[in-house]
């Protein structure tokens, strides 16, 4: 078996591209009815996947913390309260500032998201001739899923420590 060939930085970018494009395509539609939501979901994702990870934050440090800017993710956090998904609370030490947690008791929308699977969606996308294509992907996927976390961003940007010598 031949060793796969490196992947330029940029195949990377369009291979991450590709997958987000895939991603959003496999969200759940929301409800007929809802209003729907000018922009992208991206920021709006970004900023709940820090909110888990760092509940109780001031928007302006999710911002700081994902690169987002600061009216993304004010926008991205007024969105994600209107569907349950968050909840704010006035900040005791500044009452100016909101602290933002995920909600205690999620909304039924951020069930059905959480319980969407990605297979539809990549059987439209992958080769129909292979049976076992989309069970390789997602396999890859979710091995690529544990090792890269949005957690493991900040190790991109973090400044290299001076030589101690």
């Amino acid at each position: 078996m031949t060793s796969p060939m490196p992947m330029t930085p940029v195949e990377l970018f369009l291979l991450g591209r590709t997958l987000m494009k895939i991603g959003e395509d496999a969200l759940p539609a929301p409800e007929a009815g809802a209003a729907p939501h000018p922009g992208s979901v991206r920021p709006v994702l970004i900023a709940l996947s820090d909110i888990v990870a760092h509940p109780d934050s001031a928007i302006g440090e999710i911002a700081r913390r994902t690169g987002l800017p600061q009216s993304q993710v004010s926008t991205a956090v007024a969105r994600l309260k209107e569907t349950g998904s968050i909840e704010t609370t006035q900040d005791p030490t500044d009452r100016r500032r909101l602290l933002v947690r995920p909600a205690a008791d999620p909304s039924p929308r951020v069930a059905e998201v959480r319980a969407a699977g990605i297979e539809e969606c990549l059987s439209k996308v992958l080769d129909p001739t292979d049976p076992r294509a989309v069970e390789e992907v997602t396999a890859a996927l979710a091995t690529l899923a544990r090792h890269v976390t949005p957690a493991t961003l900040a190790r991109l940007n973090r400044r290299p420590e001076p030589d101690a010598r």
